[in-house]
């Protein structure tokens, strides 16, 4: 048995959104029992994707489903800082590289009950490769068969391929956009590689609405365009263009 993780969220959303994440994993339980693979993804990065995705999860756990949560960012994982989580830690790109060959080996039980992790690994020079690789696709299909959800927390797709790799392994994929940071345009194109992968758009999650606009901080319409000036060229997903 690997060593318990406890999460010690640094920010845990007021009550508004935790009902807006329950909604949410409504939503999913009702989409069907054959999307059990979910990715989420977003278009650009720090609209919240990698928040959504593991309190999806916990909030699946607490209504007693056995879930595994994958932490696939690996160019840019916020996990592990999100948590308070420190140490060194064999993940996925450990075993997708083959310097582990047990999976075994790097899932890790979490202080929420019913919820288990898989941290991203060490630091991967070729992270698209090893995504749209068939083991990834066996060790996804694997542990579908051992839990009632595997939720894949991926790179944005409006930066770097990899979700869009990660897509063709998925039974479902959720997208995360951040309320007036995403133009419709953006948006769609990304929605359109994600289904081009063969995988099946479930919804999208308009995050970070403010609750004076009506809409909660779930919402049904893109918000408008505006320049993206703080995804510079320094962001780390920046080299990895599409």
């Amino acid at each position: 048995m690997n060593e318990l993780l406890t999460l010690q969220e640094k920010n845990e959303g007021d009550f508004f959104y935790r009902e807006a994440i329950k909604k949410l994993r409504a939503n999913i339980q009702f989409s069907g029992k054959r999307n059990k693979i979910i990715m989420i993804t977003s278009v650009f990065s720090g609209e919240g994707k990698s928040e959504v995705s593991v309190h999806l999860a916990e909030e699946m756990a607490n209504a007693g489903k056995k879930v595994l949560y994958v932490d696939a960012d690996i160019r840019k994982s916020v996990f592990l800082d999100q948590y308070g989580i420190t140490g060194e830690y064999v993940g996925l790109s450990d075993f997708l590289s083959g310097q582990v060959d047990r999976v075994d080996l790097i899932i890790h039980p979490t202080s929420i009950g019913g919820m288990d992790v898989i941290l991203t690994g060490h630091d991967a020079p070729n992270p698209a490769e090893m995504l749209g690789d068939t083991q990834f696709k066996t060790l996804l299909e694997m542990e579908s068969q051992r839990y009632d959800y595997v939720f894949v927390d991926t790179p944005p797709l409006g930066q770097v391929i990899d979700a869009a790799l990660v897509g063709q392994f998925c039974h479902g994929a959720i997208l995360v956009i951040e309320s007036g940071a995403v133009s419709r345009q953006d948006a769609v194109r990304v929605r359109d590689q994600i289904e081009k992968s063969g995988c099946k758009v479930l919804g999208a999650v308009l995050n970070r609405v403010s609750r004076g606009s009506g809409k909660g901080y779930y919402g049904s319409k893109y918000g408008r365009y505006r320049k993206y000036g703080k995804y510079s060229r320094y962001d780390k997903y920046g080299k990895y263009g599409i």
